[in-house]
């Protein structure tokens, strides 16, 4: 069985966290946008999820190096990274790899 080293969890908490921002961003922020006038709200939510997604992927590369993940698999979780609730799947994933 595997163990679910350090730079996987980290990856799965950023990763959950990014894809909250993604919620934030298009539940609460675009709202506030289109139907309150609110434009601050977005920049604000959408700077925020941008440094986010950087930071997933950093912690996509270190977790593929520290389990050795193959360019398919890398591939995989970038790509659901910019589907809205892609990390939220890729932690599923990931839960299962290390269950």
């Amino acid at each position: 069985m595997p163990t679910l080293n350090k730079a996987v969890r980290r990856f799965r908490i950023i990763g959950l966290i990014e894809g909250l921002s993604t919620v934030l961003l298009f539940g609460v922020a675009m709202p506030l946008k289109y139907w309150a006038g609110i434009p601050e709200a977005v920049r604000i939510a959408g700077s925020l999820h941008g440094l986010l997604f950087l930071v997933y992927i950093i912690a996509l590369g270190m977790a593929a190096a520290e389990r050795m993940w193959g360019p398919v698999k890398i591939a995989l979780y970038f790509a659901v990274a910019v589907v809205p609730l892609g990390p939220f799947v890729a932690e599923r994933w990931l839960r299962r790899e290390c269950e």
